[in-house]
């Protein structure tokens, strides 16, 4: 068979292409860094691998007669026009769980960050102020603030039990609430989305990309957010109206940090890069070196059960090729 890999370029991923050929024996493997590189191999590839950053649409999966197997590196799979993939019969699979712990380790980070006010503090210091009366003017504690984490799943959880130690109130929003024994032992409460907005200091996004959720967070949702509270957005911009979220910058919210963005990259005049109460990361919430091993390696080990007919791990579309 033959395995084409679309990955972003990089050392790391040279290396691990290398260890996969010397895994898949018997077995072609070609990588891309793009769709254009892609374009060539279309055609003859059975099993294709790919990441967030390359979209896999309609018209690519229609000119590719052979392909059976989409597995993707990593947990989103927005990316893969899935409704194409079931219909022309293609199995699509994730690696599930893999960067939760990073996700929910950054979402921690940005929080006490944001609500410290070290970014503004740190860019005084480096332009030769004495950032002490920034510092006393905006840095607050966490402990005794309100988060609002919306969408409880893998990284949900993983964010609140981080949280839980810091002496916060936590409330969620789920269209499919956790059980009475799931939210004591998180320190979780159940409150609808408008009411969690209302109630929060910290908001932070952990839903999937539908086309239930898209602009779910508009300008009519932000403005409930209280005055000088923080967002967090590690799950997909599309959830969020962006030129209502600049709005929401420039007037009562206090700051947020944005990790996902459309499109990625941004451009240089994305309004998000021209304000100073924002942090900003280049979609790496979940891409530690260490969620790089675990992706790599869910990726591979599926992909050889693949290769030899076993039942696959993490399946989203179950395919008949």
């Amino acid at each position: 068979m033959k395995v084409v890999a679309v990955l972003p370029p990089s050392e790391q991923v040279q290396a691990q292409i290398t260890m996969v050929r010397t895994l898949f024996q018997g077995h072609t493997v070609e990588l891309a860094t793009n769709a254009h590189e892609l374009e060539p191999h279309l055609t003859d590839s059975e099993v294709l691998i790919s990441t967030a950053f390359t979209p896999i649409t309609r018209e690519i999966l229609q000119r590719a007669g052979r392909l059976r197997f989409i597995q993707v590196a990593g947990v989103g799979v927005d990316h893969v026009d899935l409704d194409t993939a079931r219909e022309l019969g293609i199995t699509v699979a994730a690696v599930t769980g893999a960067n939760t712990v990073s996700v929910a380790e950054h979402v921690v980070m940005v929080a006490l960050a944001m609500m410290k006010g070290l970014i503004p503090a740190h860019n005084q210091m480096a332009q030769g102020e004495w950032s002490l009366p920034y510092w006393i003017a905006h840095a607050r504690d966490l402990q005794g603030k309100t988060v609002g984490i919306v969408g409880m799943g893998r990284i949900g959880r993983e964010v609140a039990m981080r949280l839980l130690p810091f002496g916060v109130t936590m409330f969620y929003y789920d269209v499919n609430p956790l059980d009475p024994d799931t939210e004591a032992q998180l320190g979780v409460t159940y409150l609808d989305l408008d009411a969690l907005l209302i109630e929060s200091d910290v908001v932070s996004l952990h839903m999937p990309l539908t086309p239930e959720t898209r602009g779910l967070f508009n300008a009519e949702r932000l403005r409930k957010m209280k005055q000088g509270a923080f967002l967090i957005n590690t799950a997909r911009a599309e959830l969020v109206d962006t030129d209502a979220l600049v709005e929401a910058l420039r007037g009562h919210l206090g700051g947020a940090a944005i990790d996902v963005f459309s499109p990625e990259p941004p451009p240089p005049d994305h309004p998000l890069l021209k304000l100073p109460n924002v942090i900003l990361t280049p979609h790496g919430a979940g891409v530690t070196q260490e969620a790089q091993m675990r992706i790599a390696q869910g990726v591979i080990q599926n992909v050889l059960r693949f290769l030899e007919g076993r039942p696959l791990a993490d399946v989203i579309v179950q395919g008949t090729r």
